[in-house]
Parts: C-alpha cells; sequence; structure tokens
C-alpha cells in the first residue's frame, strides 16, 4: 500500500509543476473591463511579464514591462517565487524517479531511495509553498487596490490564473506529504530486510553435528577392535 502512496505522490508532484509551468506564462493573472460605449468597451489583463488590451471589435495590443527596477516590489517578489517554485518542482521530480521504490537504477538500497523520496517530498512542499505564497500575494494586492476607494487607478479582478496556481501549489503540497511519508514506511521494512543475516547460526548448528557424526563412527567397530 505505501508503494501506491508512493507512486501516486510522484505523479501529483509532477502534475503540480506541469500547472505551476502553466500558471506563470498565462495572461490572465488579473483582468479588468473598462466599459463605455460600443466602440470603447475593451478588456484589460496582465500577467508578471506584459500587458494587454483587447477592443470590443477583437484586436489585441501586448506591451511588456519596460523596466523591471520600475516595477512594484510584489510583483518581482511573484516572479522569483513562481520561478523558485518551478525549479525546486524539477529537482524533485528527478530526485523523486530515483527514489520510487517501483525503479530499479543501479543496486540501490531502500533506506537510500527512501531518503531520496523524501527529499523530493520536502522539495515539492516547498514548491507548492511558494507557489501558494506568490498567487496569494499577488491576489492580495488585488483585492486591496479593488476595495480601496482612494486608488485612481484602473481596478482588476482575480484571473482565472491564479485559480490555477492555487491548484497547482496544493497539488504539490499533497504530492511532497505522500513521498515524505513513505521515508516511515521504507525505515519500519529495512529491519525485516536485515533480519535474515541471523542464519549463519546453521553454521554453528552443524557444527556439533559433524562432532556427533564422528564420534557414532566409532560404534560401527567391535570391542576388539581396540585390543
Amino acid at each position: 500500500m505505501s508503494i501506491a502512496v508512493e507512486t501516486f505522490g510522484f505523479f501529483l508532484g509532477a502534475l503540480g509543476l506541469l500547472m505551476l509551468g502553466v500558471t506563470l506564462p498565462n495572461s490572465y493573472w488579473r483582468v479588468s473591463t473598462v466599459n463605455g460605449n460600443v466602440i470603447t468597451t475593451n478588456t484589460i489583463f496582465e500577467n508578471l511579464w506584459y500587458s494587454c488590451a483587447t477592443d470590443s471589435m477583437g484586436v489585441s495590443n501586448c506591451w511588456e514591462f519596460p523596466s523591471m527596477l520600475a516595477l512594484s516590489g510584489y510583483v518581482q517578489g511573484c516572479r522569483a517565487l513562481m520561478i523558485t517554485a518551478i525549479l525546486l518542482g524539477f529537482l524533485a521530480l528527478f530526485l523523486g524517479i530515483i527514489g520510487l521504490r517501483c525503479t530499479s537504477i543501479g543496486s540501490m538500497e531502500l533506506s537510500r531511495k527512501a531518503k531520496l523520496a523524501a527529499t523530493a517530498g520536502a522539495l515539492n512542499i516547498l514548491a507548492g509553498l511558494c507557489g501558494m505564497v506568490a498567487i496569494s500575494w499577488y491576489a492580495v494586492n488585488i483585492t486591496q487596490d479593488f476595495f480601496n476607494p482612494l486608488y485612481a487607478g484602473t481596478k482588476y479582478e482575480l484571473g482565472p490564473a491564479l485559480y490555477l496556481g492555487w491548484s497547482a501549489s496544493l497539488l504539490s503540497i499533497l504530492g511532497g506529504i505522500c513521498l515524505c511519508s513513505s521515508c516511515c514506511c521504507a525505515s519500519k521494512e529495512d529491519p525485516a530486510g536485515r533480519a535474515g543475516f541471523p542464519y549463519k547460526a546453521s553454521a554453528v548448528v552443524m557444527a556439533p553435528a559433524l562432532s556427533d557424526e564422528g564420534d557414532s563412527s566409532f560404534g560401527k567397530y567391535g570391542k576388539n577392535a581396540y585390543v
């Protein structure tokens, strides 16, 4: 059962990594609709890298943010956290492939594979936390500006990319927990594997038997053989 949980956690972490990779370049982190007449109605949507506007005719114009230093601090922080989450997820994916008990790479011991699986699980949890913090930080700034009556800029709403990022982070965390739980299961199975070493005692048991057999050979001769 623990092998199934371990494999399930690995695939959850891989799915979370894939969804984080889709979330990062997604254009709809925040969305705003500017209402006017039929000609001027347009939709503005942004992510961490660029901003786009679509008019009522369906024509889109996008422009990248001109300077990284000119950006808000939370945007730079979200960029760093998302990239860190994806890098940690890739490292966890690599270690998880090696640490799974259903994979065979060389003659690696069960205890070492369990440590690699636990490390992969910890990295998945860190990746999920980084993604969760980045998405939540970005969402908090959107809601603060939206409900602030003194804010004179464009008011945005939460985009679908944020919900995708929350789901991806949650999957990564759950996958990491499943992988870490396999370490305890492997440590309980390891002493059972080492219990076979006392079998050497059979050689000690055989020694008296040989001596008894040697002693019994004297019984084949009669008493006259010693006279």
